[in-house]
């Protein structure tokens, strides 16, 4: 591991160009919902909230004056049936916002919803959160590039996200990883490496561990860790292509601490090339839907023109493909990485 990598103090936020909406709607992202986020800027007054330490966890719990409360509340679970299940009014009836919270830390100052089955108490959350281009082309990547799907909706100025299970990966790492089997540790290390690889691959940036989470899955007589990204702001827009290598963070330097002490270099090669391959697999069978993703993309402004220099000259250093030096925007340098890493698995396959 090498010297901690800065982020830029402030990410702008670019808007939904006439192109990605389009293409939201094509693949059914883009939907008329009843309540907006700047609805939601509207409470009254608010409560800190605080975890089981008594650590102030930076959100706070948002109320609404008895007249907005009522209209809020059902669009909120209108919401809900049209993230979660078929947009129909009849599961209105068994729901119940229980909370509503606001974060006042980060670039996207989500809301936290929390929605409750009356019936069975069962609850889960989603986010309402500014629609920002760089987020949503983040998360259209993640749903076709990662092992994982991801729900969400758009419209107009709003994004609506589902909530992504997990630990959180700085709790993970500071309560349980010590406690960890040293066989679970050697498969937590190798997870490590898939990701670090996954988000470079993609150029999602600031992967530090409070923005992703480790899933811990049984499987017969053994646990398996999986790590999940859960923020996207930072899709494919610093310059510094450290950035988009998790391994670099000081917050990660017990993850990458572990793969040292627990893989051989040669493994750590063959699973670099694993996860390539796999991601190739990846974009080989959403060709269609990526490459119509990557049109919108190349032709938006997601970047500076100072970072988009640098990464494509980073880039080019670390692959020698010269296809990254005529990359004009962002988007064309995510493209032609994607193209690069397709090429090369195609051209092994063919030997």
């Amino acid at each position: 591991m090498e010297d901690d990598v800065k982020i830029s103090k402030k990410k702008p936020s670019y808007p939904v160009s006439k192109a990605l909406d389009t293409y939201l709607s094509n693949y059914r992202r883009n939907i008329d919902l009843p309540i907006f986020y700047s609805d939601l800027l509207r409470f009254q007054g608010a409560v800190e909230i605080y975890n089981d330490k008594d650590e102030d966890t930076l959100w706070i719990r948002v109320y609404y004056n008895e007249f907005d409360r009522d209209e809020i509340n059902r669009s909120l679970k209108k919401v809900y049936s049209h993230l979660i299940s078929d947009g129909g009014e009849w599961i209105l009836k068994y729901l119940n916002v229980d909370a509503i919270d606001f974060c006042t830390f980060g670039n996207s100052k989500p809301f936290r919803i929390k929605v409750r089955n009356i019936l069975n108490d069962n609850y889960t959350y989603f986010y309402v959160k500014k629609a920002d281009a760089s987020r949503i082309y983040g998360l259209e990547l993640e749903h076709m590039l990662s092992p994982y799907s991801i729900n969400f909706l758009v419209c107009r100025d709003t994004l609506i996200e589902e909530h992504i299970s997990g630990i959180p990966g700085d709790e993970f790492i500071k309560n349980s990883l010590d406690n960890c089997l040293d066989s679970e540790k050697a498969q937590i290390a190798k997870e490590f490496v898939k990701f670090n690889e996954r988000s470079m691959i993609r150029l999602l940036g600031d992967m530090r561990s409070y923005n992703y989470v480790i899933i811990p899955i049984h499987d017969f007589d053994h646990v398996v860790f999986k790590i999940r990204a859960i923020d996207f702001d930072q899709q494919s827009y610093e310059g510094n292509l450290k950035i988009y290598m998790p391994q670099f963070f000081k917050e990660n330097y017990k993850m990458v601490q572990l793969v040292q002490d627990k893989i051989q270099d040669e493994s750590i090669e063959q699973y670099r090339i694993e996860e390539r391959s796999i991601v190739a697999k990846r974009i080989i069978s959403f060709q269609n839907r990526v490459d119509a993703l990557l049109e919108c993309m190349v032709s938006d402004e997601l970047s500076s023109e100072k970072h988009i220099a640098r990464l494509k000259k980073d880039i080019y250093n670390y692959t020698l493909d010269v296809n990254f030096k005529k990359s004009k925007t962002m988007g064309e340098v995510v493209k032609n990485a994607l193209d690069f890493v397709k090429r090369n698995y195609e051209s092994v396959k063919a030997r």
